[in-house]
């Protein structure tokens, strides 16, 4: 794994929960990490220089839409995705595997695999396994996803089980390119994608075909569509336990406190997600004592911060009331410094559970954090949707 390497530092007491550290040609990261989500090379209403005081690691990008704009052969001239996006930390390139269940009606799938209609002009856009690798080559990243098929519907069975198996024999397509291109040699892992739905028997499948393959890591996919908690549950059961544990295990696309204990407590070791950068935009916060709708007149004439003993930019520098006018006047102002909360809030989160393991404490430090932000669910004071 040339310029890779991921060590176990400390496995928890009792139970799978790990720290570690994953290493990449763009620096370590501890685990288990969150990773912010810049879909189109851009951490929403942040600059990247913000991001690594907040505690930031390592970043996520989408290649299908960096593919369509400006395209990947721009982003090479232009010195590769670390220099295009003036962040000099590791970042990974969904594979635009995902799009095939958020754009469904836009995707037409066969074997070879995918003609999505273009979001930009309609356009026809072509992705192959070879096609999706030979874009993320171009990208640069550290890590590229293999592309996969994530079903839409993970509770059917027979749907469930044809894009399992197609995500196999895309994986294989897709390895037979990153080597072509010279593997990790080049400077970029690929992490394939177990699939399986809510299916057990499925989803042990899909890790023993997966991980047949030595790759730097491994990710759970076709989680966070949809389903049930004890569906997302039953398929981290079923796969974390048989992912090989010298190498990281990524979890694609949750972010609540309750997510991140449930994937720690089944060993894995990195997450990315929309929720915290999506929420500070339409005006929503994570605290400790539960989410917060700050348009919510409650805050009119509130000096205090957002959250108590917070040391991020926002809480240490404008008080509720503030926060509340900038939301209400909709100026861009308030979904940064949302954003900018939120996303220490996850990180804070994640430094908290990187202690508790080796001292084993996860239990404690889970029922703590739960406890306190469901009860602030009910407050006044919560956010008008689901956080």
């Amino acid at each position: 794994m040339s310029g890779f390497s991921f060590r176990v530092e400390h496995p928890a007491p009792a139970g799978a929960a790990r720290t570690g550290v994953f290493a990449t040609p763009h620096g370590e990261v501890p685990t288990p990490a969150f990773m912010p989500v810049g879909t189109h090379g851009s951490v929403k209403g942040v600059l990247p220089s913000a991001l690594r005081p907040l505690g930031t690691r390592m970043l996520l990008a989408n290649a299908y839409h960096l593919h369509l704009r400006p395209g990947e052969d721009v982003v090479r001239e232009l010195g590769g995705l670390h220099a295009f996006m003036g962040w000099d930390g590791p970042i990974l390139t969904d594979s635009g595997g995902y799009q095939v269940f958020s754009m469904a009606d836009l995707a037409r799938i066969d074997e070879g695999g995918v003609t999505f209609k273009s979001i930009v002009d309609g356009s026809p856009v072509r992705i192959t396994p070879a096609r999706s690798v030979e874009v993320q080559a171009a990208l640069g990243a550290d890590v590229a996803m293999a592309f996969d098929h994530c079903p839409c519907d993970p509770t059917d069975r027979a749907a469930v089980r044809e894009a399992t198996e197609r995500t196999h024999r895309w994986l294989d397509a897709c390895v037979r390119r990153h080597r072509e291109l010279g593997g990790e040699d080049r400077g970029q892992a690929l992490f394939g994608i177990v699939q399986g739905g809510a299916f057990e028997d499925l989803r042990r499948a899909s890790v023993e075909a997966v991980c047949a393959h030595d790759l730097v890591g491994y990710a759970i996919g076709g989680v966070s569509v949809g389903e049930r908690r004890e569906d997302m549950r039953l398929a981290l059961a079923a796969a974390a336990p048989g992912m090989p544990a010298d190498r990281p295990r990524y979890l694609m696309g949750i972010g609540t406190p309750r997510d991140f204990f449930d994937a720690v407590e089944a060993g894995v070791d990195l997450f990315d997600c929309v929720t915290p950068t999506r929420h500070g935009r339409t005006h929503q916060a994570f605290t400790a004592g539960g989410p917060r709708n700050l348009r919510n007149a409650a805050f009119v004439r509130d000096p205090r911060p957002l959250e108590e003993g917070c040391d991020c930019p926002t809480c240490t520098g404008f008080s509720r009331g503030y926060l509340r006018h900038l939301c209400r006047t909709g100026e861009m102002l308030g979904a940064t410094l949302l954003t900018l909360h939120n996303l220490r809030f996850f990180h804070r989160l994640l430094d908290r559970i990187r202690e508790a393991i080796p001292a084993g404490r996860l239990g404690a430090l889970r029922r703590e954090v739960l406890d306190a932000f469901e009860a602030g669910r009910a407050s006044p004071e919560a956010p008008l949707s689901d956080a």
